[in-house]
């Protein structure tokens, strides 16, 4: 039980620090950012399957399953705001090489 406990303070605490980060990141650097973070989103991706490959009971795997899902959202998420920031910097005159 005690565990439990300090798996949930974990969490909140990061939720809390993740959430005053961000908030005092200028937003056009926001993108940035994010494409410069997208390894991150793999790791976590990475721990979200392994996390799920340990889990036991039927609950265990349904949280698994949506922190897997969540995680891959995250990362194509990422690598698609990188993508439409690159095209905002390619040249609008398509005659010229």
């Amino acid at each position: 039980m005690i565990e439990g406990f300090t798996a949930l303070y974990i969490f909140m605490l990061s939720a809390f620090t993740g959430y005053e980060v961000i908030s005092r990141v200028p937003v056009i650097l926001h993108t940035p950012m994010m494409s410069g973070s997208n390894f991150v989103h793999g790791i976590v991706l990475v721990g979200a399957i392994i996390a799920m490959g340990h889990a036991e009971t039927g609950l265990e795997q349904f949280i698994g399953f949506i922190a897997v899902a969540l995680a891959a959202g995250n990362a194509v998420g990422g690598y698609v705001a990188t993508v439409r920031m690159l095209e905002m910097f390619k040249s609008s005159k398509k005659g010229e090489a």
